[in-house]
């Protein structure tokens, strides 16, 4: 879309969309491969010096970017805006991870951390550049002297991809992605979007009350690289990726459908 939506503040979209979609995430999700991408985003942190296993998990979910981290070793602490995604991460876990309830664009100083990261595009649900800097803050002052943060951003494809719509069939359950009024999709929009279990077999949801409406923000490179300078950190590197999870440089903004972000402490 070429105008931005009015919107509220992003965190308070986020918990709404999260909490609807609590029920379903898992069975959407179910076809990515977190074992694989983490292993490949630690090849990225590892050629950049990553020492130490401690991490900090921002937007944690229901900790399907933590716990492939666990057999390798990591102690990791989770947060998430959203306590119903909270909730089904602590059934994996029990006390084996700290997870708190936490809103990254005040994100409170947990510890110290080689690691913090910050994945899955919850970037995107920070609705303006402010945003965005308060959320870098934030995680810088989790980080270690030494420490890495990573972060990955939608790429304009993905909003194209969301307003042609996207079905994920998975053990004879129907679950439906679909653009809200999404037509060209510009740099720097804000994309609406929603997602419901297609129950109709009509593409459509059998309660609206089911329905889990998500709006994100397109970053453009130089917002986000401005934001990293201006939260007091220093960029390392960027990467574009597609969907075969493989980072790659340069980033190409038109083609890939991630850009991930790696920084330290400036």
């Amino acid at each position: 879309m070429g105008e931005a939506l009015t919107a509220g503040p992003g965190g308070d979209w986020a918990e709404r969309a999260f909490e609807a979609m609590a029920p379903l995430y898992d069975d959407f999700t179910a076809h990515h491969e977190y074992e694989f991408w983490t292993a490949q985003l630690l090849a990225v942190l590892e050629r950049e010096g990553l020492q130490g296993r401690r991490l900090l998990d921002v937007g944690c979910g229901t900790g399907k970017s933590f716990l492939p981290m666990l057999p390798r070793g990591w102690q990791a602490v989770g947060c998430d805006i959203s306590a119903s995604m909270l909730d089904l991460a602590r059934q994996k876990v029990g006390d084996a991870v700290r997870l708190e309830i936490a809103d990254m664009r005040e994100l409170p100083c947990f510890g110290e951390f080689d690691l913090v990261w910050a994945l899955d595009d919850a970037i995107n649900y920070l609705l303006s550049v402010e945003e965005l800097e308060a959320a870098l803050r934030g995680m810088r002052g989790n980080l270690a002297p030494s420490g890495l943060l990573l972060f990955d951003v939608n790429e304009l494809p993905v909003y194209v991809f969301y307003a042609e719509g996207v079905e994920v069939e998975r053990d004879g359950r129907r679950f439906v992605f679909q653009g809200n009024g999404m037509g060209e999709v510009a740099p720097g929009s804000i994309c609406e979007f929603s997602c419901f279990e297609d129950q109709s077999g009509e593409g459509r949801a059998a309660d609206r009350g089911n329905v889990s409406v998500h709006r994100q923000r397109h970053f453009t490179e130089a917002e986000v690289l401005g934001a990293i300078d201006r939260a007091g950190l220093e960029c390392l590197s960027v990467y574009g990726q597609s969907t075969d999870g493989i980072p790659r440089q340069p980033l190409d903004g038109s083609v890939h459908t991630k850009a991930i972000y790696v920084a330290r402490t400036a």
